[in-house]
């Protein structure tokens, strides 16, 4: 078995009590399910007692019960189908206020991220951004509109920026053929996490330059390659991953670096003032008619 998770289980088959066994062998078979399942529901599941279950979680080496349940949700979020995952969000949300449901969600993946974001890693990322040379942005798929949000900022700010075009995998790696040491790349990936993804990181590490990976989780497939860990809480909402507290951490990551270079961003930011006004790339409030009282 390829996930650690599931290795694990199977590793320690043979020595587990026949009520143990029941439960590996639920989850084996059913770990969508299982993921968002109580102790006393898996135990009710499966015939056995809800302390067997935690019994069961401290057998395999996990503290207790709601550690080995985060340890299943981390691995369906890699391994479930488009329509498993629409399956398992009908399961959490139910009859449930749609929306209230899923804001809240975010609310706590935002509050989450924010307890849990290593600050010495933002600070050594954004200074790592402010030396580098160029920046290199990827994402692919739906990460791709996280990174194309970060560069559009970043243009602002920087001389040489490159959102990379992921369309295809050959001109993928044209545009990052001239990448090295004094580059760095900030990655984007979250589940389902991208081959693509990989396959790029790899070449940029091997020519050296630095890489920030912005996703989910330490045990992400994009983690080993980082220079800078940014991780970012992302759980389920349907049959996509909820990308707000990503974009919370990607904004923290815009105004970090703005920040740290206020004199130059000003003075970039009165020149842009002056051509959109000129230019008219916006609406002015005093276009807009009064509305009626």
């Amino acid at each position: 078995m390829s996930d650690p998770l599931l290795a694990t289980i199977d590793e320690n088959l043979k020595r587990l009590s026949k009520g143990h066994k029941k439960i590996a062998a639920y989850i084996e078979e059913n770990y969508d399910k299982a993921a968002f399942m109580t102790a006393a529901a898996l135990g009710q599941k499966v015939g056995v007692s809800e302390s067997t279950v935690v019994r069961f979680a401290t057998e395999l080496g996990f503290k207790g019960y709601p550690e080995l349940q985060k340890e299943l949700q981390q691995l369906i979020k890699s391994k479930l189908t488009a329509v498993q995952r629409m399956e398992v969000s009908e399961n959490l949300i139910g009859d449930s206020d749609i929306i209230t449901s899923v804001l809240n969600g975010d609310i706590e993946l935002i509050r989450a991220t924010a307890e849990k974001t290593s600050r010495e890693a933002f600070k050594n990322a954004v200074s790592e951004i402010n030396r580098a040379k160029r920046i290199y942005i990827l994402g692919v798929r739906s990460s791709a509109a996280l990174a194309s949000f970060l560069a559009f900022y970043f243009n602002l700010v920087f001389d040489a920026v490159t959102l990379i075009d992921t369309a295809s995998a050959s001109e993928m790696f044209e545009q990052m053929f001239r990448i090295d040491e004094k580059d760095v790349c900030i990655a984007i990936s979250f589940p389902r996490y991208s081959k693509q993804t990989v396959n790029a990181l790899r070449f940029i590490a091997d020519r050296g330059a630095k890489i920030i990976a912005i996703t989910d989780t330490e045990k992400s497939p994009i983690a080993s390659f980082a220079n800078h860990l940014l991780v970012a809480r992302s759980d389920m909402a349907s049959v996509v991953d909820s990308l707000t507290a990503p974009l919370s951490l990607i904004n923290a990551l815009i105004a970090g670096v703005t920040l740290s270079r206020r004199n130059e961003v000003y003075e970039n930011f009165n020149k842009l003032e002056h051509i959109w006004d000129v230019y008219q790339v916006y609406e002015k409030a005093e276009d807009f008619p009064e509305h009626a009282e």
